[in-house]
Order: C-alpha cells, then sequence, then structure tokens
C-alpha cells in the first residue's frame, strides 16, 4: 500500500492529461499475496461473481462492515479521502488473483479507505460471515488471510491513514486519544499543532479554536471536539451494543493475556461470553514492543499483534468483546451477578472473571503530574517512540518490561539509560534481555541508582539521579522518562465487594476461604459461602461465582504465559459453577 500521488515507484501509478494507467502495487513483504486458482475455486460456492465498471465504488471508508472480495478481472483501487479533490490519496492497485480488505474484516470495525473499480472486469463477492466459515475449513486459506490483514493493518498505520487527530503534543487530551488510537491499532493520522505549520490554517477553516483542541474529523463531515474514548469508539463504530435485559453466562473484565484466554476457551465451550475492557485489549502486554519468549512464536511477536490474533480467535467462537467499556462496581440480584458500567449500562451474568491486571506504580518525585503524558511514560508504543525518536531517553525498571522497553527505544533514539535499583539487572529480567542489552552500545545501564528530580520547562530535559550505594548525585541528559516499576492492582471499582490482600489484589481459593473465617469480609458475602455448602475454587474469590485471574489475583505470577493459563483454567472452574 505504498503511498502515491501523481507518480510513484511505490505504486507505479501515474496521471497524464486526466488518463490514468494503473500499474499493481508491488507485494515486498507478503501483505498482498495472489491466491491459486484452487483457492479461487474453494470461495467460489460462498460467494458471488460480480462484473465492474471503472468508477464503482465496492467498499466506502466509514462503511460499518463489507464483503470479501477476490478480483478475477480488472483493476481495483485503494484510496484515501475518496471523492475529496486535493485530498484524495492513492493507496495501492491490485489487479486479478489479489484479495482485498484489511483487520476490519475480522474484528468488525469499521472500514478505514476506500475500493474503486479502476479498470473493469470482474470480483468474487464472499459476506463476511460466510468468510469466517470457509476459513476454519481450510486453515491455510484462513492463516494466509489473516497475516495479509495484519500487515495491512501495520501498513494502513504507518501510511497515516484513517481518521485525523489535531492536537498538541503537550496536551493529555491529546496524549489520551492518541495512546487509544494505537493502543487498538486504528489506522488514523496525528496532525501536531506544535509542529505542522498548516495545522492552525487547518482549524480556522474549521472553525475550531485553540482551546477546543484536540479535535478528530472522521470521514467529511463527521467533526469530534475533544472527544471521550467512549464517544470516539462509539463515532468510528467500534464499540459493540449489549444486548439490553440479557444474562449471560460469564462476563469477562479486563481484555488483557488472562481475559483474551478465558474469552476464547469461554465461548468455545459454549458459554455466551462478553469481555469489557476500559482502555484496549492486550492489557500490560498490549504495550510491549517486542515478546520474545512466547510459546508459539520464536522470532517474536509484539503484544499489540498477539493481542489481535487472540481478539480475532475469540470472536470467532461468538466472543462478544466491547471497547472502551469500564466497569464501576459489582453487585448482585435473584442470584445473578451485576456489572454497572460508566454509561450507566447494567449487565447480569451467572458468572464473572475478574482480569482488570495491574498498572506500574509512579514514581515518589515532584512535579511528577507535570510531565506525565507528555515527557512521562507508563508504556512504550509506537505513540511513545515517535515523540522521543532521534533522543536520549530513559528507563526506569529492573524487570523484563522495563528491559523490551529499554532495546526497542535503543532503535529510534541516540541513548537508552537504563535505571535500576539494584546492582544485577538478571535478578528480576529474562536472560535473553539481559544479553541484548549487555550487547547495545545504545543502552547504558546504572546500577543502584534512582530518579530523584525531573528539570525541564514545557518537556523533560533533564533527570537528577542519586547512586544508592554512595548518595552520590549526577544528572542525565534525558528528553523522555519511561516507568516499569512494581504495580499496583486494577481493584479500586470494586470497593469492599470482595476480600483483598495488603496490598490490594484479590484473594482467591484457600486464602479467601481463610478471609471469610476470619470475618475479613462483608456479612452478606460471608452468609452467600454458607450458603453455597463448600469452599471457593482455585481460582473463586470471596464471593460464589466471581473469579480472578491473571496480575490482579494475589500470588499470581506475573507472567503473560502464567495469566493466559490462568485464564483457561477460570474457564473450567466457571462451567462447574454454571453447571452447579
Amino acid at each position: 500500500m505504498g503511498q502515491s500521488t501523481g507518480e510513484s515507484p511505490e505504486t507505479g501509478a501515474s496521471s497524464e492529461t486526466g488518463t490514468e494507467t494503473l500499474t499493481e502495487t508491488p507485494d515486498f513483504i507478503g501483505a498482498f499475496p495472489r491466491l491459486s486458482e484452487a483457492q479461487i475455486e474453494v470461495l467460489e460456492p460462498w460467494g458471488q461473481r460480480r462484473p465492474t465498471a471503472a468508477g464503482d465504488v465496492l467498499y466506502r471508508e466509514g462503511d460499518p462492515t463489507c464483503d470479501f472480495f477476490v478480483i478475477l478481472d480488472g483493476k481495483v483501487k485503494i484510496v484515501e479521502c475518496f471523492g475529496a479533490g486535493n485530498e484524495e490519496r492513492l493507496i495501492g492497485v491490485h489487479g486479478p488473483g489479489r484479495f482485498l480488505g484489511e483487520l476490519n474484516l475480522l474484528t468488525g470495525e469499521p472500514v478505514f479507505v476506500t475500493a474503486a473499480v479502476g479498470e473493469p472486469g470482474e470480483v468474487l463477492a464472499v459476506p463476511v460471515d460466510r468468510l469466517r466459515e470457509v476459513v476454519a475449513r481450510d486453515t491455510t486459506l484462513g492463516d494466509l488471510i489473516l497475516r495479509a490483514y495484519l500487515l495491512r493493518r501495520s501498513l494502513l498505520i504507518g501510511l497515516g491513514t484513517g481518521f485525523k487527530i489535531i492536537g498538541s503534543r503537550f496536551s493529555p487530551d491529546t496524549r489520551r486519544i492518541r495512546e487509544f488510537a494505537l493502543r487498538n491499532r486504528l489506522p488514523h493520522r496525528w496532525i501536531d499543532l506544535e509542529r505542522d505549520g498548516a495545522a492552525e490554517a487547518l482549524l480556522r477553516a474549521l472553525g475550531v479554536a485553540p482551546e477546543e483542541t484536540p479535535v478528530v474529523i472522521w470521514g467529511k463531515t463527521r467533526l469530534l471536539r475533544n472527544p471521550g474514548n467512549a464517544e470516539l469508539a462509539r463515532a468510528i463504530g467500534l464499540r459493540s451494543p449489549i444486548p439490553p435485559q440479557s444474562v449471560s453466562d460469564l462476563v469477562v473484565v479486563g481484555a488483557g493475556p488472562a481475559g483474551l484466554a478465558a474469552a476464547v476457551y469461554g465461548a468455545s465451550e459454549g458459554l455466551s461470553t462478553v469481555v469489557l475492557d476500559a482502555v484496549a485489549t492486550g492489557g500490560q502486554a498490549g504495550t510491549s514492543p517486542r515478546i520474545e519468549n512466547y510459546l508459539g512464536f520464536p522470532s517474536g511477536i509484539s503484544g499489540s499483534e498477539l493481542a489481535h490474533r487472540a481478539v480475532i480467535q475469540a470472536g470467532k467462537f461468538g466472543a462478544q468483546l466491547n471497547v472502551p467499556a469500564q466497569a464501576t462496581a459489582l453487585d448482585r440480584d435473584d442470584g445473578r451477578h451485576v456489572l454497572t458500567l460508566e454509561d450507566g449500562t447494567h449487565l447480569a451474568s451467572r458468572a464473572v472473571l475478574i482480569a482488570t491486571g495491574a498498572r506500574y506504580r509512579k514514581l515518589d518525585v515532584p512535579h511528577l503530574e507535570r510531565f506525565e503524558g507528555i515527557s512521562v511514560h507508563y508504556a512504550a508504543t509506537e505513540a511513545e517512540l515517535q515523540l522521543c525518536r532521534g533522543d536520549p531517553v530513559a528507563v526506569v525498571g529492573g524487570g523484563s518490561s522495563a528491559g523490551q522497553a529499554a532495546v526497542s527505544l535503543a532503535e529510534t533514539t541516540v541513548r537508552v539509560h537504563l535505571l535500576v535499583r539494584h546492582d544485577d539487572p538478571g535478578r528480576d529480567m529474562s536472560r535473553y534481555l539481559v544479553e541484548q542489552i549487555e550487547h547495545n552500545p545504545k543502552i547504558v545501564v546504572h546500577r543502584n541508582t534512582a530518579v530523584r528530580e525531573l528539570v525541564g520547562d514545557d518537556v523533560l530535559e533533564e533527570l537528577v539521579v542519586e547512586n544508592l550505594r554512595t548518595g552520590e548525585p549526577s544528572r542525565l541528559r534525558a528528553r523522555a522518562l519511561f516507568v516499569f516499576i512494581g504495580a499496583e492492582p486494577q481493584t479500586g471499582w470494586l470497593g469492599s465487594q470482595l476480600a483483598i490482600d495488603e496490598h490490594g489484589f484479590i484473594l482467591t481459593g484457600a486464602r479467601a476461604a481463610a478471609a471469610r473465617r476470619d470475618g475479613a469480609m462483608d456479612g452478606e458475602a460471608n452468609g452467600s459461602w454458607y450458603a453455597a455448602g463448600r469452599e471457593p475454587s482455585l481460582l473463586e474469590t470471596s464471593r460464589p461465582g466471581v473469579f480472578a485471574a491473571g496480575d490482579v489475583r494475589s500470588g499470581s505470577i506475573k507472567w503473560l504465559t502464567a495469566a493466559a493459563g490462568e485464564g483457561a483454567m477460570a474457564v473450567r472452574l466457571v462451567h462447574e459453577h454454571v453447571g452447579a
């Protein structure tokens, strides 16, 4: 999907005196494979052949969904801002044997580009639901389509297609919207008010005052002034509606590794499963630039791609994912568990799995809030990498997340200072990361070191650090600081509904039973266990039918594989509870 305007070697498309000659976009990385005749024959009984004429629009950006198209004859252009005059941008050209679409076809997201016929011919149109059936039967074909769609989504994000975000890099709301878009891998373009000279003129043309930024432009007519995440999700059709008055078998709160594993196994085992997450799928793992020790991916995989694969897998089995959807309370009514969401929606279920994970703690330094979202970050996604490209940065933490961030940042920055409070980075960090850090000349490890002060005006300029052994202070030049220290559980929304340990993590199994016996839980919950006539199962909390898995659970192993395993195990226990 190389960008093309006028004449371009990437697409081979040119325009001469109003006559357009179309040459196919080359397939450099496998994003645009050509189907074999045998594969087209497999698809044909599931679809319908359609003749095409030049100018026909097969699908348009903003459409809620579209068919899966295979080009049999002729050529099709992929265009952004179709029909918008000078703003129209040719993304790519495809011919016979290639199929159209990208990841939105599998995730239920809206269409982000337009497909218009450039040269007449014929296409095979396969409805999405029938496509899912055929790829479930032909795994080779399914893998081919999935890999191509994942690559195409990455290309769309890299090209800046999709909706536009206009705002200042110093605005926390701009940072929030960009993080939401990047965490959910939504194609978009960020126009920085601080660096783009045409941004202010564009805002004036739209009638937007500077104090009304950031703004989001979706399609030709939709303008959102500083939208909340939920408003943006509704505008682009991201969030699935929750059926009113329905009772699910299982509601999963949190779509990190534990929650997604539960969604896949729950739905595949016949449980009606609903998944909620306040920000994005993937949890902390979704912010990891590269995971190299996850089973089945010997060459590594980014956290966001791993999450998207799990989302598609869960959707294939019928799980309903809702993002953003933030749970604010957990109650009971007539033997069922009732979750209240931030927008006032109530969701009833026979069982609940809490997999809200944990978030990194904040540094105890003065003026931290002034730099958060601008120079201080708690993830190393593509958004942060773009902001600090070419700058010196610092990473605080001694675990694998800090190590992964340091290695990734070293690819785009001039220097990475890794600050560890003790003298052995290998104590809490995976060995393969320690070896990569030791052999990377851009990464400097500062042992027995803590941050004491942040120095800068609008943005971070330096860190004042202290050697914990000698007490000697020093200064490090850093334009961004990445913090990966400790973890705080996301349990504040539960109030006193469940028994927790001294750090706020949810007690399960024997420890939850002990809390009941010791009177460390409210009387109503205490009585419910006596009525149940049994002890909590391994992942069950102090309330019957409410389970916890992953980082939010007290005593859990804080590894990605362990969280996914607990999510799968919880489904078995949910089955036993629902069956009883």
